[in-house]
C-alpha cells in the first residue's frame, strides 16, 4: 500500500504541476488581480494586464481530487506570463469542489465570466481554455457558451466524455484481472472508496511486475496495454523504433505502470460522483476490440515468439465480460459528463500523440462526434510530437491560443490549424521549441 501511495504522490505531483494547479510563480507582466466567490461556494481570480487586447481566456483547470481546490487561471506561470505580455486577460475558477464535478464544472466558468465581466466590462473576444479534464469542460462550454463565449482551445481534453473514458479503462482491467490474476477476486468497479481503489492498483502493478519475466508475460502485457490504449514513448526517453516491437511493449508496460494508480484512483472518485458505476463491458467482443486498436500485429507477433495461445486469451475476455452499469448512474454520467459534438463556435483541439493518461485516441472520437452533428466546419485538431500528457511547450499553448483568436477575428479557418502554419507561428513568438505534427490517432476504443 505504502509504495501505492508514493507512486499516487508522485504522479499527483506531475500532474498538477502540467495542470496549472501548482503554486504559481510571480508574474512578469504588470496585471491587476480580481477575485471573488460564486454562489456555490467555488472561488475565481483574474488577471488583466494594463496592454489588454480586449480578448478574455475563460480556463478550465484539469482533475484535481485533493482537498486543495485553488482557483486556476492557466496552464502553469509561464504560459501565464507569455499570454498576458501579449494582452489576454486570463480567468478562472475552483470549480465548486475537487474531483470529478462534470456537473458543475462548465457552469463555473460561465458564472466566473460573468463576474469578470461585471468588473472590467465585456471584453471585445473571450476564449474557452481547457486542459485535460478541463478541456472536456471546455467541450461542454463550446455547446452551452454560444452568446458569451466566441471560441474553444480543448488541450489533451477527455473529448471522448466520462462513460468512454471508464469504458475502455475497465477493458483494461478487466485483461489483467483475467489474464495475470487467474483465479483471483478482483474487484473492477464499485469501490468503498480510494483505499480500496488503491489496493487493487497495488496488486495489479505487481502482477504486471512479475509478467515482465517471462515472453507469455510480455505478450500478455501488450495485449492489455493495447485495450488502454497506452502509447509506447515513455516521457524522458528515446522514442521506440516503429519497428522494435520488444522497446514497445516495454514502453507501454512503463507507462501502463505509471499511470494505473491514478485510473482507479480517479474511477473511485467518478463513482461516488454519480452514485455508483456507470461503465460496462458485457457484450464486448475483445477480438474486436484488439483489431480496432491497431496493435493485432505487434500482439500476434509476441503471442506466436512466446508459444502462447491469443484466441484463448481474448475468447476468454470476451467469455468473461460481465459487468454492467448503474442505470442512475449512467444517466448522471450521460448528463454531466458527454459531448454531443454540436459546435457553437469555432473549436481547435490539441493533443500530444503520445499521451499515456489521456490516449490521443479521445481526439478520434471527438471528431466522429462533431461530424456526425454537423459541425466538421467549426473544428480543427492539431498535434504535437511528444510523450507525456499535457506535455506542450509554451510556444505551442501560446500559437493554439492565437490561432483560434485569429480565426474569430477573420471568421475563417484558411489553413490557420495547418501543423506547418500553427509550427512557423509558434517558431516566430520567441517562447522556445515546438513540435506541431500532421497525425492520424488511432480508433477510439470506449464508445460501446
Amino acid at each position: 500500500m505504502k509504495t501505492v501511495r508514493r507512486l499516487f504522490a508522485a504522479t499527483m505531483v506531475t500532474l498538477l504541476a502540467v495542470l496549472g494547479l501548482m503554486p504559481a510563480a510571480a508574474q512578469a507582466a504588470p496585471a491587476t488581480r480580481y477575485d471573488g466567490v460564486l454562489p456555490n461556494g467555488a472561488t475565481w481570480i483574474a488577471d488583466v494586464p494594463a496592454n489588454w487586447n480586449g480578448t478574455l481566456l475563460l480556463y478550465s483547470h484539469g482533475y484535481n481530487p485533493t482537498p486543495n481546490n485553488p482557483p486556476v487561471n492557466s496552464p502553469d506561470p509561464a504560459v501565464a506570463e507569455a499570454l498576458l505580455a501579449r494582452g489576454y486577460a486570463l480567468a478562472g475558477s475552483s470549480y465548486s469542489r475537487p474531483g470529478w464535478v462534470a456537473d458543475t464544472a462548465a457552469q463555473d466558468g460561465l458564472d466566473t465570466l460573468q463576474a469578470v465581466t461585471e468588473i472590467i466590462g465585456r471584453p471585445r473576444r473571450a476564449i474557452a481554455l481547457g486542459t485535460s479534464f478541463g478541456g472536456m469542460v471546455t467541450g461542454q462550454l463550446a455547446e452551452r457558451g454560444g452568446r458569451r463565449l466566441d471560441g474553444a482551445v480543448a488541450t489533451c481534453g477527455l473529448m471522448g466524455g466520462g462513460i468512454d473514458l471508464h469504458n475502455y479503462q475497465l477493458d483494461g482491467s478487466h485483461a489483467i484481472a483475467q489474464l495475470l490474476l487467474a483465479g483471483q477476486q478482483v474487484k473492477l468497479v464499485e469501490f468503498t472508496g480510494p483505499a480500496e481503489a488503491a489496493a487493487t492498483a497495488e496488486r495489479m502493478i505487481a502482477a504486471l511486475d512479475q509478467a515482465q519475466a517471462s515472453p507469455a508475460g510480455r505478450a500478455r502485457t501488450a495485449l492489455i496495454a493495447a485495450l488502454y490504449q497506452e502509447p509506447a514513448w515513455v516521457p524522458g526517453q528515446p522514442k521506440p523504433a516503429p519497428g522494435d516491437i520488444d522497446a514497445q511493449v516495454v514502453g507501454q508496460y512503463q507507462n501502463l505502470r505509471a499511470i494505473l494508480p491514478f485510473i482507479l484512483l480517479g474511477r473511485a472518485d467518478m463513482e461516488r460522483s454519480a452514485g455508483g458505476n456507470p461503465t460496462s463491458n458485457k457484450g464486448v467482443n475483445y477480438w474486436r476490440q484488439l483489431a480496432e486498436s491497431e496493435r493485432l500485429p505487434q500482439v500476434a507477433q509476441l503471442y506466436q515468439r512466446a508459444g502462447a495461445d491469443l484466441r484463448a486469451d481474448l475468447n476468454l475476455l470476451t467469455r468473461t465480460a460481465n459487468v454492467t452499469a448503474d442505470p442512475a448512474a449512467y444517466r448522471w454520467m450521460t448528463r454531466t459528463s458527454t459531448l454531443s459534438g454540436r459546435l457553437d463556435m469555432p473549436v481547435l483541439t490539441m493533443h500530444t500523440t503520445d499521451d499515456g493518461l489521456v490516449p490521443v485516441q479521445h481526439a478520434e472520437e471527438y471528431a466522429d462526434d462533431v461530424r456526425a452533428s454537423g459541425s466538421a466546419a467549426l473544428l480543427r485538431q492539431a498535434y504535437t510530437d511528444h510523450a507525456g500528457h499535457c506535455a506542450f511547450t509554451t510556444a505551442e499553448l501560446v500559437a493554439a491560443v492565437v490561432t483560434v483568436d485569429k480565426r474569430i477575428e477573420t471568421g475563417r479557418w484558411d489553413g490557420l490549424a495547418d501543423p506547418r502554419r500553427l509550427q512557423a507561428l509558434a517558431g516566430s513568438l520567441g517562447l522556445g521549441p515546438a513540435a506541431f505534427v500532421g497525425f492520424r490517432p488511432p480508433e477510439f476504443l470506449g464508445d460501446r
